[in-house]
C-alpha cells in the first residue's frame, strides 16, 4: 500500500495550513479555522463513469 495522500487544503477555510491530527487514519485539523475533518475513502462505484451522451444538464 502506498503512502497516504494528504489534502492540498482546509474544505472549510481553504486554507492549506494543514496537518495529521491525533484522532487517527485520515483525521487532519487546520491551523487557519481550527477545525479538524476526516478523509475517508469509499471504494469505486459498481457503474463507473458514464459520459452525458445528451450534451445537455440533466432535467
Amino acid at each position: 500500500m502506498t503512502e497516504r495522500a494528504a489534502p492540498f487544503y482546509c474544505p472549510y477555510c481553504g486554507d492549506e495550513d494543514l496537518r495529521p491530527h491525533e484522532e487517527g487514519h485520515g483525521a487532519w485539523e487546520c491551523g487557519a479555522c481550527n477545525r479538524a475533518f476526516q478523509l475517508k475513502f469509499l471504494g469505486l462505484l459498481a457503474r463507473g463513469l458514464q459520459p452525458n451522451s445528451t450534451g445537455g444538464e440533466p432535467i
